[in-house]
């Protein structure tokens, strides 16, 4: 019993360390501790790609600082590791491994879950009941002390689905089909090209009521009914869009993204001539999002990111009401995250059917 309290207390005399460490305090501002140069404590990623390489605010011309999304950042330790204790408040290892902690702020996660929970296809980690420490440890929430200017950039974040997936841990049964798929594509496919199941996202962001009103809640749609695909590192890979109106004008980013919805590889013919791919293959542009009867009609399925072949519809907020925004100019176009567009060549291997041996 003794010794099972003397773990107990040097466990958490170590979680104190760490949060000395991280958090600067014993006499070292926080400004200087490697956790200063994390994403979590900068959100550089997302000033960057607002204020760098053509991004939104080319359209508002509001710098970042001037807004709210810096909000989000981690100010300290305590958004992590604070815990009620009776009238005081104590550090907690154990709340930093709880995913509620980190879907405060992780909206885009949290209602990935929300989704799929009502649908019934949660993802696997999740349904296993992992919790997102269980990826994301103490490399991708602290930082190393290096600054980055994304999560996508080289070394920011640790997390990958092959840390745990190797050919060498597998027993599967599915396993030899999976090695067919793989040898086919000849590494050039991302996991999640074929594992993420659907693309959450932040649709039509009114960035002017967004302004007016200081919050998010009833000014963008959400949705996760179709999948795009995006070059990331030179392998297709799950990525998302997301769409902005501002003073009549309009914008999309396109990019890598993870949604994390997880599910069993797809089939071949879910990508291989499928509407999209031919659509687009044929000279024609692929509708992915219109407006029926009052409200935004999305398609399903996986749909190839090539932003002059896609067609979106843009909306404007009458009061509580979205209605197609009219006369909208050609939207800025932005690609996020060191993603770009499929390829003509890729179009066209894509377009060919699937033949089964």
């Amino acid at each position: 019993m003794r010794s099972r309290k003397k773990l107990a207390v040097l466990a958490a005399c170590l979680g104190l360390i760490v949060c000395v460490v991280a958090c600067g305090v014993a006499g070292e501002n926080k400004d200087t501790s490697f956790f200063s140069k994390s994403l979590h404590a900068t959100g550089e990623g997302m000033r960057y790609w607002y204020e760098e390489q053509g991004g939104f605010m080319k359209l508002t011309g509001i710098p970042y600082d001037k807004l709210g999304c810096k909000n989000c950042h981690v100010k300290s330790c305590d958004q992590c590791h604070a815990e009620k204790s009776g009238d005081e408040m104590v550090f907690s290892g154990a709340m930093s491994h709880q995913s509620d902690t980190c879907l405060k702020c992780h909206s885009r996660a949290k209602g990935t879950f929300a989704i799929d929970k009502a649908n019934q296809c949660l993802d696997v980690h999740m349904a296993a009941g992992f919790t997102c420490s269980r990826c994301h440890r103490g490399h991708d929430v602290h930082g190393d002390g290096k600054a980055y200017q994304s999560m996508r950039s080289p070394g920011a974040v640790e997390a990958d689905c092959q840390n745990c997936h190797t050919p060498e841990a597998t027993d599967s049964p599915a396993y030899e089909s999976s090695l067919t798929a793989h040898s086919v594509h000849d590494d050039k496919l991302d996991c999640s090209a074929c594992h993420v199941q659907s693309t959450f996202a932040c649709y039509n962001c009114h960035f002017s009521k967004f302004l007016e009103t200081k919050t998010k809640k009833g000014n963008f749609i959400k949705t996760k009914d179709w999948l795009l695909l995006v070059n990331y590192e030179g392998k297709v890979t799950a990525g998302t869009a997301m769409t902005l109106v501002h003073n009549d004008k309009t914008f999309i980013g396109y990019g890598p993204y993870y949604t994390h919805s997880v599910g069993k590889g797809r089939k071949c013919e879910s990508c291989h001539a499928n509407p999209a791919v031919t659509k687009i293959n044929s000279g024609g542009k692929f509708v992915v999002s219109k407006f029926e009867d009052g409200k935004v009609v999305f398609s399903k399925g996986v749909v190839p990111a090539v932003p002059e072949k896609l067609e979106w519809v843009f909306l404007d907020k009458k009061g509580d009401d979205w209605v197609p925004l009219k006369d909208a100019a050609k939207p800025l176009i932005q690609w996020i995250e060191y993603g770009s567009p499929l390829t003509t060549d890729q179009i066209e291997k894509m377009a060919e059917p699937y033949e089964s041996d």
